[in-house]
């Protein structure tokens, strides 16, 4: 019951609290030279900064971003409802109000507009929070398709070739056959590639070759 009484008491001072500022709001701009619905939309604006402002200021408590720019706003909204009701209190002359005061009355739409537009369109905690999720996305994939892809098997060394056999002229070969035959006939043997590499004064590896060719 006491909780009851308490809120109902917080919204009845709340609502009187703001029909006096927007009715002070609305005597200053109509004594400004905004006259009729004009000098209803002034402390409507106002108000609107001001709660655009303090909402803000809300969603930044929790984070590392700077306010700076929405208590700034906030600050602006404050000193003009606060300047509206100090001034309809007696200290300023409603029926002759001072061209500054005036610029002053004129120049708060675009002031307005420009605070709302900027309170409403700086990114916020929640986008500070999600860009690096784009980052780390394409790092999971590259580490998962790493993972995902077999390692390759090494490949077994190729043999070694084997050096081709030397090109033996015929009429070595034929030389060669006459030795050979002569080589039988004295021994009984086939003649061999030492005896043969010895005979024909050349390398191993042809006197190999003409030795098979021989056979």
């Amino acid at each position: 019951m006491r909780s009851s009484l308490r809120l109902d008491a917080v919204l009845v001072q709340a609502v009187i609290a703001g029909a006096l500022s927007f009715s002070h709001l609305h005597d200053l701009a109509e004594a400004a030279g905004q006259g009729g619905w004009k000098a209803w939309a002034y402390p409507v604006s106002v108000d609107l900064l001001l709660v655009a402002a303090w909402r803000r200021l809300r969603t930044l408590r929790d984070s590392d971003a700077p306010r700076r720019g929405a208590w700034s706003w906030f600050a602006v909204a404050l000193a003009a409802s606060l300047g509206a009701n100090i001034a309809t209190a007696g200290l300023l002359d409603l029926n002759e109000v001072p061209d500054w005061l005036r610029i002053l009355v004129a120049g708060w739409p675009a002031l307005a507009f420009l605070g709302g537009t900027l309170l409403v369109h700086t990114p916020g905690p929640e986008h500070e929070e999600h860009a690096p999720l784009a980052s780390v996305e394409p790092e999971r994939e590259v580490i998962r398709d790493e993972i995902a892809q077999p390692e390759p098997e090494p490949e077994p060394d190729p043999a070694p070739a084997l050096p081709a056999a030397p090109a033996v002229p015929a009429a070595l070969i034929t030389h060669a056959r006459k030795l050979a035959d002569a080589h039988h006939s004295a021994t009984g043997r086939a003649i061999d590639p030492d005896t043969l590499r010895a005979r024909l004064g050349v390398p191993a590896p042809m006197a190999e070759a003409i030795a098979t060719q021989l056979a």
